[in-house]
């Protein structure tokens, strides 16, 4: 028999959740529920794969026959798993007034639309919690419900500026503003160019002057020096007179 700690931790499908009692040959020896993705020992006996790879972690032996199981001979059972999904089960929220009934396989797609499923607010802020069927009207009562302007003009609504909203006004709105900000754009724009044309204009007076200069400079005759000859025969006149 089953380590009974070892089967609080792992398990199959609840048996209670079948509209029909299932089979015996159906109900995994460990964990004691209908066998989830069910595999086969070398011995044939037949288990929840989850259920016998735990077990075999604390002991390699069948836990009904006692016979060593090699991990890697373990096979898992196909068909026998698409029978199971095939089997009727009752809704989880049955508690909670669903009495509909599907094949186990279609639970995933039945939860994600079941009207009694509990479900979080989906409004930002709002923490309660209520069946989905009463989700509409909740929203209308809902402060923090919020949504788009069915209209389309992008405004986001609440419960207190839904009324008063026009979408005509809020847009003439939006686009003055836009418009303010594009003149105060070019403004800035049209100042930060004048400064650049100033600047510019500094620096074309600053080059100028530097060629000015330069030209000056390229005017002035070289310092000649003095001829010696020529100094002493004037020196001679001189002497003579």
């Amino acid at each position: 028999m089953a380590d009974t700690e070892l089967s609080t931790q792992t398990g199959g499908y609840d048996v209670d959740m079948f509209v029909d009692t299932p089979d015996y040959d159906l109900i995994c020896t460990i964990c004691q529920g209908v066998l989830r993705c069910p595999v086969r020992a070398a011995c044939h006996h037949i288990f929840c794969k989850k259920c016998i790879l735990q077990w075999l972690k604390r002991q390699e032996t069948c836990p009904c026959c006692r016979k060593p199981i090699n991990p890697s001979l373990i096979f898992v059972m196909f068909k026998l798993s698409k029978s199971i999904g095939r089997m009727k089960i009752k809704c989880k929220n049955e508690i909670r007034g669903c009495a509909e009934t599907f094949p186990l396989s279609e639970q995933y797609c039945h939860t994600m639309s079941c009207l009694y499923e509990l479900i979080q607010c989906p409004y930002q802020g709002c923490r309660a919690q209520l069946l989905r069927r009463d989700l509409d009207t909740h929203a209308r009562h809902c402060e923090h419900w919020r949504q788009p302007c069915h209209m389309g003009c992008g405004t986001i609504l609440s419960h207190s500026t839904q009324a008063q909203h026009n979408c005509y006004k809020q847009l003439r709105q939006e686009y003055e503003a836009r418009q303010r900000n594009h003149r105060a754009i070019a403004t800035a724009l049209q100042r930060k160019m004048k400064r650049m044309q100033s600047t510019m204009a500094h620096m074309k007076r600053q080059i100028g002057l530097i060629c000015e200069g330069l030209e000056v400079m390229d005017e002035q005759p070289e310092g000649e020096e003095d001829d010696p000859g020529e100094n002493s025969s004037s020196d001679t006149r001189n002497i003579n007179c």
